[in-house]
């Protein structure tokens, strides 16, 4: 190498230093200035022609290294052999390149604690690099070659044209993008679930060069969002579509201008009783496997769902008005011939069914009220059939809001009345209360029964204000003198809507309050369906009343049996043994036995006993040896006007009634003391 070329290969960057055979420096350039000292430390006079020494370190006068390349060439000049050596300060890139192995084991590292693998595509050489980290996730070695095409195997098939797109899409407009996509692992078998992400890089014209990506294996989310959803949209019991998901069917349903179709709403018949007869264990099963025998039922395309309690649904794209019927009734012989198996023996449910072919127009609430029309025709006309919507069903809707209309016209006229009917101590003869009866005494005919109006008044908000009309009624009669000397005692019905009112029992302790009465001299009666359905609200509402002094009854009780748990969770003061097994408890058999386990439950808890439907003389001593504490019939006394009452007490300390031991005349039909028929 000729010394002119050498030093023509002088540069900024590079220090050149000539040394003479014995190691002296004869020449620097202006390079050697900018290394500063650290260039006399250098062993340069120790190399030989040939010979490079790589990052050398050099201590700094701050404490710090400075790390230096050198290489040695020979030269001749002026027929001297001499030494040019090249120097290089390198400190930086050391630094850079130290930088950079932290950052990759950082990224390594990170990459593990957020389990998100990252993966660069460099667009012109197609040619993809995976972290170890998403190698690893995706089962196999780090470090392994994975071209795209043994990539792209591994995807889930019906994933790879969206994947495919959406890279596309990118790689065009240079947007970052995202897609969630599934595919196997290594092993062929294991199928996750990935998220990723990815940006586009650009040359100065707009060209995209590289792509990095993540890639967030989500398959655990995944599965808790699947099921979340599945929990959203399924009924618990059942395990079919719930009201939601049902709604949103029907919605699919009308969203199709073009389409046709039908909706079902299914319900079982008397389903009260089979609850009361034989408990809601029982129940619960009946509705467990009417699904799965409606469910086999369903032709293809079809989806049946619960909208709430016995209450099903099933919508029917495509079908017609005709076929709609046919479906339904086929279902409701289905049922009939299929007995329910229960702990003893078959039982036999059967369905009423409402059909509602959707029109030109509907919306999903007018599709499910012209449905709810025609349940309510299948089961006026005796039920264990279908109906199908007609308009003149209308006509009985209107009916039904004309009585829900005359009993509020009746109320702010103040044209409602109370019936009172004693409740007697069986072993003293002595009326300890009464309870209220409501009647609607407006003189407009036809006359309508308590059965008549109660259960269409108890589907409206009426109910709740005819609730706090009794009670304000009730509260006043305590407050009047006579009364208030006799110390008589009412009791009332509340509704299921009243008790999950939160401010109901507040509302009655003020009322007591403020009219200045003991609070112990108003009962609240709760039947035993509300309660078991409302055991929240139950005890909210015994917590209000009970921290003021008022009595809480539970009403009916024993009627399905199947709710002796509930006793030692809700604080009643006293239980009201349902007429089913009073009526004949002076004959033996099974209700004396029946009677007598209530007793001892509710004696046991602390808890007084009452029994209805006392009809006939026989019953009180029947009664009295089982150890009811008092009774409620016609043969104790039957309901009268609560103002009889208050004039009767008005001019007596307490009212008595001294149990006949003769047995009266048969009275008529037992007027029902529930608000319910």
């Amino acid at each position: 190498m000729s010394a002119l070329s050498v030093i023509a290969a002088d540069t900024i960057t590079t220090a050149l230093v000539v040394l003479a055979s014995d190691g002296r420096p004869l020449w620097r350039n202006l390079a050697c200035h900018r290394l500063g000292p650290g260039l006399d430390e250098l062993p340069l006079a120790g190399l030989a022609p040939g010979e490079s020494m790589t990052d050398l370190p050099v201590p700094a006068a701050d404490g710090t290294l400075r790390w230096f390349q050198m290489r040695c060439h020979g030269m001749e000049h002026a027929g001297q052999r001499l030494r040019l050596v090249e120097v290089r300060d390198v400190s930086a890139e050391r630094e850079e390149r130290e930088r950079g192995r932290n950052y990759r084991w950082r990224l390594a590292h990170i990459e593990q604690l957020a389990k998100v693998g990252t993966w660069e595509w460099d667009v012109r050489g197609n040619a993809v690099v995976w972290s170890d980290v998403l190698l690893q996730m995706f089962g196999l070695p780090p470090g392994t070659t994975l071209d795209y095409g043994s990539y792209r195997r591994m995807l889930h098939p019906d994933d790879v044209a969206m994947i495919e797109s959406t890279l596309d899409t990118a790689l065009r407009t240079g947007e970052p993008f995202s897609y969630t996509h599934r595919m196997f692992l290594a092993d062929g078998v294991s199928l996750r679930v990935f998220e990723c992400y990815g940006e586009v890089f650009t040359d100065d014209a707009g060209a995209p060069t590289r792509v990095l990506g993540t890639a967030h294996d989500i398959t655990d989310m995944r599965r808790v969002q699947d099921e979340l959803t599945r929990l959203a949209e399924r009924d618990p019991l059942t395990d079919l579509p719930n009201r939601r998901a049902l709604l949103a069917r029907i919605d699919e349903l009308l969203a199709d201008d073009q389409g046709t179709g039908a909706l079902l709403l299914v319900d079982i018949d008397n389903f009260k009783d089979i609850n009361d007869v034989h408990g809601h264990a029982v129940g619960d099963e009946v509705l467990r496997a009417l699904a799965r025998l409606l469910a086999h039922e369903l032709p293809p395309g079809t989806v049946l769902g619960r909208l709430g309690g016995d209450e099903f649904a099933v919508v029917l794209p495509g079908a017609d008005a005709a076929g709609a019927v046919v479906f339904a009734e086929a279902m409701c012989d289905a049922v009939v011939r299929a007995p329910v198996p229960t702990a003893g023996a078959g039982l036999r449910v059967t369905l009423s069914i409402g059909a509602a072919a959707r029109q030109p127009g509907d919306t999903r609430d007018t599709l499910l009220a012209h449905a709810d029309l025609a349940l309510y025709e299948a089961k006026d006309a005796g039920r264990n059939r279908a109906r199908l919507y007609l308009p003149e069903q209308y006509r009985h809707a209107v009916r039904r809001v004309s009585v829900t209309t005359r009993v509020r016209r009746a109320l702010d006229e103040n044209r409602m009345s109370l019936d009172a009917q004693p409740i007697v101590d069986l072993s003293t003869g002595r009326v300890i209360s009464h309870e209220l009866l409501i009647r609607l005494r407006d003189g407009v005919q036809p006359a309508l029964s308590p059965a008549q109006f109660l259960p269409t008044v108890e589907r409206d908000d009426l109910i709740g204000d005819l609730d706090r009309w009794v009670v304000a009624t009730a509260t006043a009669a305590l407050a009047a003198p006579g009364p208030t000397r006799a110390r008589l005692r009412l009791d009332i019905n509340i509704s299921a809507r009243s008790l999950e009112s939160p401010g109901f029992g507040d509302w009655v302790v003020r009322t007591l309050r403020a009219a200045g009465i003991e609070a112990d001299r108003l009962g609240l009666e709760v039947t035993e369906t509300a309660a078991i359905t409302n055991v929240a609200a139950v005890r909210h509402l015994a917590d209000a009343l009970r921290d003021a002094g008022c009595r809480l009854s539970l009403d009916d009780f024993g009627a399905g049996f199947g709710s002796f748990a509930y006793l030692k969770h809700l604080p009643f003061d006293t239980v009201k043994i349902a007429g089913d097994f009073v009526r004949q408890a002076d004959r033996g058999g099974a209700d004396p036995v029946l009677i007598d386990a209530v007793v001892r439950a509710a004696h046991g808890l602390g808890m007084r006993t009452v029994a209805e439907s006392v009809e006939h003389a026989s019953l009180v001593p029947a009664l009295r040896s089982l150890g009811v504490d008092a009774g409620q019939g016609y043969h104790l006394g039957r309901p009268a006007p609560l103002d009889d009452l208050l004039r009767r007490t008005a001019h007596a300390w307490q009212d008595t009634v001294v149990v006949p031991t003769v047995r009266p005349p048969e009275p008529g039909p037992t007027d029902r003391t529930r608000r319910t028929p």
